[in-house]
């Protein structure tokens, strides 16, 4: 589904990734882990066509997109749910959810109707709120819309940036769950997560950024027990709380 292989992009002369090299299988749930600063959300920026690299290949379905546009990587089925969520708070939660698929409803036979439907199966809180301004939901609301959005453009991959941000325990415990949805539902999911312990526990497979590189990979159990990533991301209660 995406393949990346010695991504190097940044900003200006400030260089963030650094030969940047992973994969995500069709069906999967991966994760990646890392501190502030690692170069995350860099990364997704970069995959989703709004950071260009400087050198490397990104492929999306065995074609080379490195460069391309934010809007040919949604049209090749990627779609990316940023950090912060970034709705348009004095816009309606179905108006938001409508622009969601201003490019697939560029296509002759898009049925935006039978999307929003898929988008309140998955979210009955959202149809309830219709009406509702953006900028007036719970942040659990706004994430779930921001979600929603996305899946508007019916994305192959979804990636997810910093989805658990600023959300309680349990809201963070249903933000995973729809996650874990996303998966059963048939889609590939690409997590950028700084709660590691709720995102391996959902991911398939995961990868440990540092300083723009990758550090450390392996299955989200294996990630779990790994000590150096218990003692950097888990906390020093890890033990007590997991058991």
């Amino acid at each position: 589904m995406l393949k990346l292989r010695s991504i190097e992009a940044g900003y200006g002369k400030l260089r963030v990734l650094q030969g940047v090299s992973l994969h995500v299988s069709a069906g999967e749930i991966v994760t990646i882990i890392g501190g502030n600063g690692a170069g995350k959300s860099t990364l997704l920026a970069t995959i989703a066509g709004l950071v260009p690299p400087t050198s490397g290949s990104i492929m999306i379905g065995g074609e080379e997109v490195a460069g391309a546009a934010a809007e040919s990587i949604v049209a090749r089925g990627c779609s990316l749910v940023p950090e912060g969520r970034q709705l348009f708070p004095s816009m309606s939660v179905r108006e938001n959810l409508v622009l969601g698929g201003y490019l697939r409803g560029r296509r002759a036979r898009y049925d935006r109707d039978g999307a929003l439907d898929e988008v309140y199966r998955m979210f009955p809180r959202l149809r309830e709120r219709l009406d509702q301004l953006a900028g007036t939901l719970s942040g659990g609301e706004q994430q779930m819309l921001a979600i929603g959005r996305s899946l508007m453009s019916a994305p192959r991959l979804v990636m997810l940036d910093e989805p658990s941000m600023g959300l309680a325990p349990l809201v963070v415990r249903d933000i995973m769950e729809v996650i874990k949805g996303l998966r059963e539902a048939g889609r590939t999911v690409l997590l950028v997560e700084q709660n590691a312990r709720a995102a391996l526990a959902i991911a398939d497979r995961g990868y440990v950024m540092e300083t723009g590189s990758i550090v450390l990979e392996g299955s989200g159990g294996e990630l779990l027990e790994n000590q150096d990533v218990q003692r950097a991301y888990l906390g020093k209660e890890y033990r007590s709380v997991g058991e």
